[in-house]
Formats: structure tokens, C-alpha cells, sequence
């Protein structure tokens, strides 16, 4: 069992970047959600692939023609999308976010709401669909500590 006393990350000498590789139907209009709705840059590219800056970490979408089964499962009462990535914000850079997608009009999948309210893990969030089906949550802790509690 791995404990954060021998974590396999002590052995890093800098923080790992995170990378995730996902699927679109279509590459200009997932070039224009995450450029134009979420503020990314794009970085390399090519006829089938997609490098996006998303918030420092390396995100790349790949033009398939065959996807995966979207399921649902049930937290807190919300019928949240699997599979599912996202960011982990600051309480108000979460809150602005919110402001910020509801004045340009974005649809939520899952509206902005508060979830574990109260508990260990009290978490805002709220998901947004590209437009090649992938889902996005955007949460925030109440206590930042709080990520990996129980």
C-alpha cells in the first residue's frame, strides 16, 4: 500500500504536468470551444490531432470516427457524465467562472451547484459538453486541504 510517507512522487525532482489525449468529431468546432469558449492556446496540431494549453496542462484532441458510450452516475443527487475531466479552481476563481460562462450565455450539462455541503469535500462544480460530447467539470473546494480528504 502506498502512503503519502513513500509516495513514488517523492522521487520526482519537479512536479509532473498532467496530459490527457481525448476524442472529437470534429476538430475546428473543438478548436473553437476551447479557444473561444474556455480561452486555451493551441499548440501543435494537425490534419487529425489538436494540442490545446489548458490552464498549463497539455491537453490533445484526436478526429475519431467511432466513440465511446457516455454513462452516467448518480453524486449528490446529479446524474454526472463518465468519463469526465476538468479543473480543480480556486473557491472564487470557480465563482467568477460561473459569472463568466453564464453572461456568455454558455448551456451547462450539470447547472453550478454546491455538492457535499457541510461535509468533508464540499465542493462547488459544475460540467460543461464540448462539442464532440466530452465532458468538462469545473469544481472548487470549500477547504483547498480537502481534495483527498474522507
Amino acid at each position: 500500500m502506498v502512503t503519502e510517507a513513500n509516495s513514488p512522487l517523492e522521487e520526482f525532482q519537479g512536479r509532473p504536468s498532467f496530459h490527457l489525449a481525448f476524442p472529437v468529431d470534429d476538430l475546428e468546432a473543438t478548436r473553437s470551444f476551447y479557444v473561444d469558449v474556455l480561452g486555451c492556446r493551441v499548440g501543435r496540431s494537425s490534419d487529425t490531432w489538436l494540442d490545446l494549453n489548458f490552464f498549463g496542462y497539455q491537453i490533445t484532441a484526436h478526429q475519431v470516427l467511432d466513440r465511446v458510450i457516455r454513462l452516467d452516475n448518480n453524486v449528490d443527487d446529479h446524474d454526472i457524465p463518465i468519463p469526465h475531466f476538468g479543473l480543480i479552481m480556486d473557491w472564487e476563481d470557480w465563482h467568477r467562472a460561473v459569472d463568466h460562462m453564464t453572461y456568455i450565455g454558455v448551456s451547462f450539462l450539470v447547472e453550478p451547484h454546491v455538492r457535499f455541503k457541510g461535509m468533508v469535500g464540499e465542493q462547488a462544480t459544475f460540467f460543461l459538453e464540448d462539442p464532440s460530447g466530452n465532458c468538462l467539470e469545473f469544481k472548487a473546494f470549500k477547504e483547498p486541504g480537502d481534495v483527498f480528504g474522507t
